[in-house]
């Protein structure tokens, strides 16, 4: 606990010295100045990007004194530091002069530190009143709960409910917005999208759709993804594309087979090996169960790999490969997946990929930490949904997250290797949640924003 003391410590000093440094004047292009009104004075919020520059900047220069590094002395060993991300879709206003933020910090053994941190007063004279570490390698030590004054709590995470843990039983409903700005390039490009549908388990409606770009709705003929294609060119370089969705989705437990044979998901995908050491793996897994039904042996499967993998985004996490799973053992819900659909499909045990996003449970707006995904596996003559990554997350849920989706999520594509026409010079598309550019066949990284406003009302 000292060390954790010492580093939260750390991190309220870094965040005092940058946020009283914070440019107050005009900011990046498109932006305006936001004012609210307190007691009579006008006082502007914070931008997003006046905090993440300013820690970004504050966290290079310490570094270049430390070899590259922000160090944390403890004891007779050191935190050797670096600065993973500033937490901007969770900047959030709690009142006038009042704010809520949090960072990511990685050691040099790959370990992320979460810390989040309360501010008080105006832009340029911000000061930290609180800090505290929330998560170490995605592992939480706390939840938050808003209480009805609109102020929020600590919870422990063994006295949480299934909701503050993540879980929104039932039914949710919610708006959900797609953003993101078509990025530098020197040529003509190409440019795809999913497109959210509705299935047995949400209702999809586009409120809104606005491009600056002539596009087209592409269909794949696999997994039936709806794809939106653009061709950008440099004039539309820092337009916006923006879909608004509003979705009521429903819990999803198991499920009889829709159309099609579920054997075709024994077969191997580019990043996703069947045979080989994953037979191995997974017949050591299942040993002594071999009479057992697939049902039983997938639940094997799924506590061998809470039990061995390490959620950690490091290396070549992000990209599915479940080679690159078996040999770190570590990843995020890519990896944790794909590890699973490879170790299941080689010991004859279909099972399939879908990505979209979670919904926060525990606030009612805001911004979405990014893509999530999950698989699902079939036995018993039904599909089974699982999340192994949000398993290994919470112990308490790990029996949930075998069978069960909640409610609070959105699923924008299924399957790997998808093909579609036109489709990237490059081959199939790996999986497809954040927009996929590509010109001349190099591929051009383009950021999306996902954030969602919930309708308490309807949930009951």
């Amino acid at each position: 606990m000292h060390q954790k003391s010492k580093l939260i410590s750390l991190i309220c000093c870094l965040c005092i010295c940058i946020l009283s440094s914070c440019n107050t004047g005009q900011g990046e292009k498109g932006q305006t100045s936001q004012i609210q009104k307190n007691s009579g004075k006008s006082i502007r919020k914070a931008k997003i990007s006046e905090i993440e520059e300013g820690i970004k900047n504050f966290i290079e220069a310490y570094s270049q004194e430390n070899d590259g590094h922000f160090v944390v002395e403890e004891k007779d060993k050191e935190l050797r530091l670096k600065l993973v991300r500033v937490h901007t879709e969770y900047l959030s206003n709690l009142g006038p002069e009042r704010f809520f933020a949090c960072v990511d910090l990685a050691d040099q053994n790959g370990d992320v530190y979460d810390v989040d941190f309360f501010m008080e007063g105006e832009p340029g004279k911000m000061k930290v009143t609180s800090t505290s570490l929330h998560k170490l390698n995605g592992k939480p030590f706390y939840t938050w709960q808003q209480l009805p004054d609109k102020t929020w709590e600590k919870v422990p995470v063994e006295e949480a409910d299934a909701e503050l843990l993540g879980v929104i039983e039932g039914v949710d409903y919610f708006e959900f917005n797609y953003t993101f700005e078509i990025p530098e390039m020197k040529g003509e490009s190409k440019l795809w999208l999913p497109l959210a549908q509705s299935d047995a388990f949400q209702d999809i409606e586009i409120q809104n759709l606005s491009s600056p770009i002539a596009y087209r709705i592409l269909t794949d003929l696999e997994y039936g993804n709806s794809i939106m294609y653009l061709e950008p060119s440099p004039e539309h370089i820092g337009e916006q594309v923006n879909i608004v969705y509003s979705v009521k989705r429903r819990e999803k437990g198991p499920y009889a087979n829709e159309n099609g044979d579920p054997d075709r998901y024994l077969e191997a995908d580019s990043l996703l090996p069947v045979g080989g050491r994953f037979s191995e793996i997974g017949e050591l897994i299942i040993r002594g169960i071999e009479g057992e039904n697939r049902l039983i042996q997938a639940r094997a499967l799924y506590d061998y790999i809470i039990d061995n993998m390490r959620y950690m985004k490091a290396g070549k996490y992000g990209t599915g490969d479940a080679n690159f799973a078996c040999d770190s053992k570590t990843g995020n819900c890519t990896e944790f997946h794909s590890f699973f659909i490879s170790l299941a499909r080689s010991i004859g045990i279909p099972a399939r990929f879908a990505i979209g996003a979670s919904i926060p449970s525990e606030r009612n707006e805001g911004g979405i930490d990014g893509y999530h995904c999950w698989a699902e596996f079939y036995a018993e003559g039904k599909w089974w949904p699982v999340d192994i990554s949000e398993g290994n997350k919470y112990t308490a849920l790990s029996t949930y997250y075998f069978g069960r989706h909640p409610a609070n999520r959105i699923e924008l594509s299924k399957g790997r290797d998808i093909r579609i026409n036109p489709g990237p010079e490059g081959g199939p598309i790996n999986f497809l949640a954040y927009p996929l550019m590509e010109a001349g066949g190099e591929i051009i990284p383009v950021s999306a924003s996902f954030s969602f406003e919930r309708s308490a009302g309807d949930r009951n």
